[in-house]
């Protein structure tokens, strides 16, 4: 099954809201390095609902897949970050792999924001799409990404994707979304 909800901006392109929190106003998003790797891996681990993967993955992540994933600093400290890839059968599709902000950082936006930086950032290497894989439960992504949609003047559309059968016990299903 496949829905589609499509918005009208109300902002001009390279626009954004304000954060809602001040504490985020000072917030430094920049491409992550291999040294980020722990510090990121620490997010997932501490979030309770990510998927964990080792600490080898996340400085990997910072050290090679860096041009498609974003970090943001507030006061120095690493407490957000996006790690993603370029689709090799979409060159113009970023496909985000997970999504992690402190929990002391959480309600500012800071989420909607690195998912701007990293699409207004790949835009220059005609990236135009975003999919990523959300499960039914996660309220908190699906109106993540619609946000980012509708700020964008972009549509959001799901599809089913991955089965709880194919990912194993204790895991949801897991349905693509695309921003486009």
């Amino acid at each position: 099954m496949r829905t589609s909800l499509r918005w009208t901006p109300t902002m001009t392109p390279g626009e954004r809201e304000v954060p809602r929190n001040p504490d985020s106003s000072d917030a430094v998003f920049r491409v992550p390095t291999a040294a980020d790797g722990t510090r990121m891996w620490e997010i997932a681990r501490d979030s309770g609902v990510l998927d964990l993967n080792s600490s080898y993955a996340y400085v990997l992540w910072g050290a090679e897949f860096s041009e498609s994933s974003v970090v943001v600093e507030v006061e120095g400290r690493v407490v957000g970050f996006v790690t993603g890839f370029i689709r090799p059968s979409e060159p113009d599709t970023i496909f985000v792999w997970q999504v992690g902000v402190d929990a002391d950082q959480r309600g500012k936006g800071l989420a909607a924001r690195l998912l701007h930086h990293l699409m207004d950032r790949l835009a220059e290497r005609g990236v135009v799409r975003l999919r990523t894989t959300i499960s039914p439960d996660n309220e908190a992504s699906q109106r993540t990404f619609g946000a980012v949609a509708r700020d964008r003047g972009m549509t959001l559309s799901n599809e089913d994707y991955l089965s709880s059968e194919l990912l194993g016990e204790g895991h949801e299903q897991e349905d693509l979304y695309t921003i486009s």
